[in-house]
């Protein structure tokens, strides 16, 4: 009995983010990506509210981080790859949404009721072009795939109603001339 006694008395776990060569353990690696994947489904699920338009831009952005997602035979080069950065994602989020609401996708969360401000709206897409030039050839394939697939989705939106407006603006006219 005092055998079993000693024998579970002393147990050592490696918790070390790193080896003795300065590399991530790959156990650090999986629980890193398992959690970006967790945060992503996420984000999917609370955008899935949103209507059609809001959702290709929202699902743009899972569709890259998927498609950057690691498999587990690449595991050691993913760890040695850049990986997308957090910040990053949560900017374009912010941006995108906005250019989103002011398009009339989003119901204002005050009065419930979308609105469209296309000026506004035209801003924001601006930045999102500006930020992509201005990091140019400075971001992951990830990031760069995540901004493009926004950009061309808040812009075909953007063109739509840009359109419906110029239409409803032109049968307006007409009525008040007849």
């Amino acid at each position: 009995m005092a055998d079993q006694k000693q024998e579970e008395a002393f147990r050592v776990v490696d918790r070390r983010l790193f080896t003795a060569e300065g590399e991530l353990r790959k156990e650090v690696a999986e629980q890193e990506r398992q959690d970006t994947i967790e945060e992503e489904r996420k984000a999917v699920k609370a955008a899935s509210a949103a209507s059609a338009p809001a959702k290709q831009a929202t699902s743009a952005v899972a569709t890259a981080q998927q498609e950057s997602a690691p498999t587990a035979k690449s595991e050691e080069a993913a760890v040695a790859a850049p990986v997308a950065s957090r910040g990053f994602q949560v900017l374009v989020d912010f941006l995108a949404g906005n250019a989103a609401a002011r398009l009339g996708m989003l119901p204002d969360p005050r009065t419930g009721q979308a609105f469209l401000d296309l000026e506004g709206a035209n801003e924001l897409i601006d930045m999102l072009d500006a930020l992509r030039e201005k990091t140019r050839d400075n971001l992951t394939h990830e990031e760069e795939q995540l901004l493009l697939e926004v950009l061309r989705s808040l812009k075909l939106s953007y063109l739509e109603m840009t359109k419906a407006a110029v239409q409803a603006t032109k049968e307006e006219a007409a009525k008040r001339k007849a």
